[in-house]
């Protein structure tokens, strides 16, 4: 699998292109802005996009959906759990405030275990709620692309709606941290790192610490 990451946008996404190097077909995860540099980037590698997946529904993870479908046709993925919760219409509102462009329907809902195929590669969903109800993992060994959920030395906020302390320590310890120790961990975000692997992140995330 070729993995290309970018960092985009105003709230600093980290975006990946994950490609099979065979066929050409690719997924592009959490298309937080620019996304013309993003589909410049596939031109150049000669990619068929086949999916727009969301790790979750959070504004800045979405903001790109739009130009995105419209420029490759894609279908739009996100977990069930999300799909309902950020198309209710007081979430709605209160995400507004941001000022992103808003993602247009979800095409392909999914749950834990689901898979998503792309030629000859394919991502597991790992359902990880907490940042928010239908927060996702995709994990293709030995690579998890960890959304907001995990971050190389930190996890991921609770304090917006939807969210909880309490069930994102849970989905981390008894999701994530089982992985093998050399998994290579992608976040959703560089704030402490562009990557890391589940090894580090259970030996010195100050936010693991005790116990796990």
């Amino acid at each position: 699998m070729r993995i290309i990451q970018m960092t985009l946008g105003m709230m600093v996404v980290c975006c990946y292109i994950a490609a099979c190097e065979t066929t050409r077909k690719a997924v592009i995860i959490d298309p937080g802005g620019d996304e013309e540099a993003i589909l410049q980037r596939c031109r150049e590698e000669a990619l068929e996009v086949v999916y727009i997946i969301n790790t979750h529904g959070h504004p800045d993870h979405v903001c790109g959906n739009r130009r995105l479908k419209e420029a490759t046709g894609a279908a739009i993925v996100m977990h069930e759990a999300d799909a309902d919760f950020f198309g209710q219409q007081q979430v709605e509102q209160f995400f507004s405030q941001l000022g992103l462009t808003p993602s247009p329907p979800v095409d392909k809902r999914v749950k834990a275990g689901d898979t998503l195929a792309f030629g000859e590669e394919s991502l597991t969903v790992i359902h990880t709620p907490g940042h928010t109800p239908g927060g996702i993992c995709l994990y293709a060994k030995p690579n998890l692309f960890s959304g907001d959920t995990l971050f190389a030395g930190g996890v991921g906020r609770t304090d917006f709606p939807g969210g909880s302390t309490r069930e994102l320590l849970e989905s981390i310890k008894s999701r994530l941290l089982s992985l093998p120790e050399d998994t290579v961990v992608w976040p959703g975000h560089g704030y402490g790192g562009e990557k890391s692997s589940i090894g580090r992140e259970k030996m010195s995330n100050p936010f693991l610490a005790g116990g796990w």
